[in-house]
C-alpha cells in the first residue's frame, strides 16, 4: 500500500485541493506542515525548492496541478472514463486561468494599477469565467449536481476551493448561477467533506 506525505505552508494555500480528494477518498496521508521560519532549512530536500510537494513512496512530486492530476488518478476522482476525464480537466484548465487572473491584480505593486486591475477582475473577468464553468458544466454533468458525470471529481473540488478563496473579497460571485451554488453545496454534503471544513482553519 502506497504512503503520501503532503508538504505545505501552515495554511490552506495551493495544497487545500489535494487535502480535499485524499478525504473525499478516505485515504490516510501525513500533512505536514512547516512555517516560512521553518521552511529554509527544509527547502533545499525539495524538487524546485517550492512547496507545495507531495511524496509517494519515497518519490518527491512538486506543483500543485501536478499533484492534483495525480491523486485524481490514483484517487479515482478523475471521471470513470476518458471522455469524463478530458471534460474534468477542460473543468480545471477553465479554473486555472481564471485563477491565473486573480493572481496577476495580487502581484501587481502599483497601487492604483492593482485597484484597477481588481475591479476588472471582480466586474468582468470572474462573470465571464464563471459563466464558462456553467456552461461546460450543463454540457457535461448527468442531471445531477456534480460537474462532470454523476459522481464527484476534482473538478467539484477544484471549483469549490477556488470559489471559497474568491468568497473572501465578494460572497455573492455565485448569486447568478444557480447550478454552481447547487454544486458548491453538494460538496460540502459530502460527509467526510463536510467534517472536515467543520474543523478545518479560515486562514
Amino acid at each position: 500500500m502506497s504512503t503520501y506525505k503532503l508538504y505545505t505552508f501552515n495554511s490552506r494555500s495551493r495544497a487545500e485541493i489535494a487535502r480535499l480528494m485524499f478525504i473525499a477518498a478516505d485515504q490516510k496521508f501525513e500533512d505536514i506542515r512547516y512555517e516560512c521560519k521553518e521552511w529554509v532549512s527544509h527547502k533545499n530536500g525539495t524538487p524546485f525548492k517550492l512547496m507545495p510537494m507531495l511524496e509517494v513512496d519515497g518519490v518527491k512530486l512538486p506543483r500543485s496541478v501536478s499533484i492534483g492530476s495525480f491523486l485524481a488518478k490514483r484517487l479515482q476522482l478523475d471521471g470513470k472514463d476518458n471522455l469524463e476525464h478530458a471534460t474534468v480537466e477542460d473543468i480545471r484548465n477553465t479554473l486555472t486561468d481564471l485563477m491565473k487572473q486573480f493572481l496577476s491584480f495580487r502581484q501587481e505593486k502599483d497601487l492604483k494599477k492593482r485597484l484597477n486591475l481588481k475591479k476588472n477582475f471582480y466586474i468582468n473577468e470572474i462573470p465571464r469565467y464563471l459563466q464558462n464553468v456553467e456552461i461546460l458544466a450543463k454540457q457535461y454533468t448527468n442531471n445531477g449536481p456534480f460537474l462532470v458525470g454523476k459522481n464527484l471529481t476534482w473538478a467539484d473540488l477544484f471549483f469549490y476551493e477556488v470559489t471559497e478563496i474568491l468568497f473572501k473579497s465578494d460572497g455573492t460571485i455565485l448569486d447568478n448561477y444557480l447550478f454552481l451554488q447547487q454544486n458548491h453545496a453538494e460538496v460540502e454534503k459530502q460527509p467526510r467533506i463536510g467534517e472536515y471544513l467543520k474543523n478545518r482553519s479560515k486562514s
